[in-house]
């Protein structure tokens, strides 16, 4: 049997720029509650509350659908599967736009979210991983770095339309993206999945000894709780250091200052990222947010300990966000990757959606102290998961001979 030449650095460089582009309309387009949160509210006669609920809907059905949505990603490749998503998003933005209530404003992000979880990040990386197999690490990291600048694109795209047309007009312009924009450059912008003549799959790796089920819990477990310590807190954060003496004004500052450190640290993480796995990242960020989270406690009342709990937390919270995408890398080979993302999936958009309301009702009821204590625990433990997994890394495979 005959296959294809291996794609080339240009083909897989543009697939990388049209994942980045969808990946950053995709996210961009859901974040809009951020901007129209409060014209909703007002139009829909609903509280601020329920309508950030949306996005705690979007997640979680995002993380439901993930398994099953796994066998879809083995069976068909992630590029067909992402193009049904974009289809299907279409439908979700009109809904939104044409809801008359709370019931039909959450049924439409319950739509997002399957479109989303067929879509999103973890589709974005189950795709790279059938292209690159272990090589995928270092196109993660870059699609992670580009895509982190989504919210700074579309919050003043979608205050924009907003101001043009109002937030009813923005999700139609936001659907008419998902087909007319994303749709297509899955479709024409990214080669099917690599076949041979006789339509079967092919296997330039060698097969690889699946995990234990202990392993697979050890990943999932440290990462999700590293998930709920930096969703939590990037959404709390403002409220966090308002608790520890900060003005409002200085507080919204420092939470701008966050951002900016979180991409430079994906950046830093992959000019590195040949030279060590997700497993030796999420140890070296997991110490970092530690480190970060005990000295805010210790003292965070000044400016600048509030500045270096920035710097240090930013450098590992945004160092984790690609350990959730990698670490599997070097525990799964390309054929079973799908299936660990999708499953691994289910937990990580549960707890995203449940986190910045947990840390929210822990730091009204029993302050600051508690928030930071909780948190920090939570990455001890997961740090302790991943030394663990050491002893259980894959030895290298060797390559294949002619």
């Amino acid at each position: 049997m005959s296959l294809s030449p291996p794609r080339s650095t240009r083909a897989s460089l543009r697939v990388l720029i049209v994942l980045a582009v969808a990946q950053i309309i995709g996210w961009g387009s859901v974040g809009l509650t951020a901007v129209v949160a409060p014209l909703v509210a007002t139009d829909l006669g609903m509280d601020l509350a329920a309508v950030f609920a949306g996005n705690s809907i979007l997640y979680a059905t995002m993380g439901l659908s993930a398994p099953i949505l796994g066998r879809a990603f083995v069976l068909y490749g992630a590029r067909t599967v992402m193009i049904a998503g974009s289809a299907l998003a279409g439908p979700g933005f009109v809904g939104l736009a044409l809801a008359a209530g709370s019931v039909s404003y959450c049924a439409a992000w319950i739509v997002l979210g399957v479109a989303g979880s067929a879509t999103l990040t973890n589709a974005a990386n189950i795709l790279l991983n059938e292209i690159a197999g272990r090589g995928a690490r270092r196109a993660i990291a870059a699609l992670m770095l580009v895509t982190g600048l989504s919210s700074s694109l579309f919050w003043p795209t979608t205050a924009f339309l907003t101001g043009l047309g109002g937030w009813r007009a923005t999700c139609l312009v936001y659907a008419g993206a998902m087909w007319v924009l994303c749709l297509p450059l899955y479709r024409w912008g990214i080669p099917p999945r690599a076949r041979y003549a006789d339509g079967s799959e092919p296997a330039p790796e060698p097969p690889q000894s699946p995990p234990r089920s202990s392993t697979f819990w050890l990943i999932a477990c440290g990462l999700t709780l590293n998930a709920f310590v930096t969703f939590g807190l990037n959404a709390t954060l403002i409220a966090l250091l308002v608790a520890e003496g900060l003005s409002r004004p200085d507080a919204v500052g420092y939470g701008a200052m966050l951002g900016i450190v979180q991409v430079g640290a994906r950046g830093i993480d992959f000019l590195g990222g040949g030279r060590w796995d997700g497993l030796t990242s999420g140890l070296f960020a997991g110490i970092l947010v530690v480190t970060a989270l005990l000295l805010l406690a210790a003292g965070g009342e000044t400016p600048g300990a509030v500045m270096i709990f920035i710097l240090i937390y930013g450098l590992g919270s945004g160092v984790l966000a690609v350990v959730r995408a990698t670490l599997p890398l070097a525990f799964y080979d390309r054929a079973a990757y799908a299936c660990a993302a999708s499953r691994i999936a289910l937990p990580l958009n549960l707890v995203t959606a449940a986190a910045p309301p947990v840390l929210a009702i822990v730091l009204t009821t029993f302050g600051r102290e508690a928030v930071l204590l909780l948190t920090a625990g939570c990455v001890s433990v997961a740090t302790a998961l991943f030394l663990a997994l050491t002893r259980r890394r894959p030895a290298a495979p060797q390559p294949l001979t002619a």
